[in-house]
């Protein structure tokens, strides 16, 4: 990998998660996560690490249904991005969550005295919540509470901006064309 493939990948991970999350309207999406995005050197195709929480079929609906969405998203990415090709996206369900958190639970089973739980370690239908860990000690983030805020409102006020400069555009499963938001004419 180059520092130029690198940095497209980091691009290419932003972009489809902000399109995912403002302008695809789908439910079946739900708590996707794209984690990874590793582009090919001709960058005609490129392997996106989706990770889904929920049951193994609700894994494999959300899986499908950003693969309906994937042309939407290339179109509103060529529109974006000053690129010669979009590359075609491979989607692929990422499991290092549901290991980390299986290794996880086999760690707080040895440290509680109890023989790890062969079922857990097998693999269970959903993923358990795992408990908050409590710092006792004061985070940086706590003395920079107003700057944090500041910085914050102000991402916020750029991303708002930037959405008013440019027409969106939402993609609707199971409809024939994509919608422009209302208010919003086509010539």
């Amino acid at each position: 990998m180059t520092a130029r493939t690198d940095r497209i990948d980091e691009l290419f991970r932003q972009e489809i998660t902000s399109i995912l999350s403002r302008e695809v309207d789908d439910p079946k999406i739900g708590f996707a996560t794209i984690t990874n995005v590793e582009t090919q050197p001709d960058l005609r195709h490129a392997k996106v690490q989706v990770s889904v929480i929920g049951p193994p079929a609700q894994r494999r609906e959300a899986i499908v249904a950003m693969g309906r969405a994937m042309p939407f998203v290339r179109h509103e990415l060529g529109k974006r991005l000053r690129m010669k090709r979009i590359p075609e996206f491979h989607l692929e369900l990422d499991e290092s969550l549901q290991r980390g958190t299986r290794i996880l639970h086999v760690l707080d089973e040895i440290e509680a005295g109890r023989a790890p739980d062969d079922d857990f370690i097998a693999g269970r239908e959903s993923l358990p919540t795992p408990a908050p860990i409590v710092s006792k000690e004061p985070t940086v983030s706590e003395g920079l509470g107003a700057a944090a805020a500041d910085l914050a409102s102000a991402a916020a006020r750029e991303d708002a901006a930037r959405n008013k400069l440019q027409p969106r555009r939402t993609f609707r499963p199971g409809s024939r064309t994509n919608r422009t938001v209302p208010g919003k004419r086509r010539r």
